[in-house]
């Protein structure tokens, strides 16, 4: 795990504790990836938010699952889903974050790069993620302090030491057509320097490619925390340094991130920095 001397060491739940979320975690992952593989299979309803941004019926029926499996076990904690919204709890300690379908454009063209992404908060600190992705049967988990793994199999992030031997994955926001704050300036300036610039549709995969080795470094604008609470514990267990633009720790509650091997981690604030 990359260590920031200004992060504060989280506190654990008990070990007992810490067994059940990670068991109702997987359990929530699994069914809600059910859902959304018999959805492509089968067929589902599209609605849009607005002109770009869209969601399914599949994206609900995912995220009600998650929840219920949540409240059979956690009926008092805290929730924050993507199409929810927060629900109140009456255990302040702990929140779930849920992202039911990261990839809903992604999904609702039959492309297979989307994913159910669920993180667990403790007093303020991510301790425990799980991203699950059906279409590849790939399950990305990590515990604070225990490491991160793909389908039981130890992750760790790439050796790669230099920006212009890295590959890089990026998105942009729903709202590109509109807003001059679209990252398509940082784009160019990776593009340009960067041995290769990717952009899967789904920020969740794309923390999780770099705690793999799959890409050396992410970074991305305006995203929520639900699109980055499970992959920021899969991330750090990995290896990863996952800071804001400015380099200070990341909070999921902060829109910009920057994620990487910790060895190409400067170059990349260098270009944004340029912003």
């Amino acid at each position: 795990m990359w260590y920031d001397p200004r992060m504060p060491t989280p506190i654990l739940p008990s070990p007992s504790v810490r067994a059940k979320l990670k068991a109702t975690a997987l359990e929530a992952a699994r069914v809600a990836g059910s859902i959304l593989t018999d959805a492509a299979s089968n067929g589902f309803h599209v609605e849009y938010k607005d002109s770009v941004n869209l969601v399914t019926d599949a994206d609900r029926r995912s995220e009600q699952a998650v929840i219920e499996v949540i409240r059979k076990t956690f009926p008092e904690h805290r929730i924050l889903a993507e199409e929810g919204g927060a629900q109140a709890g009456g255990d302040p300690d702990y929140r779930w974050v849920i992202d039911p379908l990261d990839g809903t454009t992604n999904f609702a063209h039959g492309f297979p790069a989307y994913c159910v992404s669920i993180g667990v908060e403790y007093r303020g600190h991510c301790i425990f993620g799980v991203v699950l992705d059906p279409t590849r049967q790939e399950l990305f988990t990590a515990e604070t302090g225990s490491g991160a793994f793909l389908n039981g199999s130890a992750l760790h992030v790439s050796r790669t030491p230099r920006l212009d031997q890295a590959l890089l994955v990026t998105g942009f926001a729903y709202d590109i057509r509109v807003s001059a704050q679209n990252n398509l300036d940082n784009f160019s300036r990776f593009a340009l320097t960067a041995q290769g610039v990717r952009r899967t549709g789904t920020a969740a995969l794309d923390m999780c490619y770099v705690a793999a080795g799959r890409f050396d470094g992410f970074w991305e604008l305006k995203l929520h925390p639900w699109d980055t609470a499970a992959g920021l514990v899969i991330l750090r267990e990995a290896g990863g340094r996952v800071t804001d633009f400015k380099g200070t720790p990341y909070s999921i509650y902060e829109p910009s991130i920057v994620a990487s091997n910790g060895l190409i981690h400067e170059e990349m604030l260098e270009i944004l920095r340029r912003t």
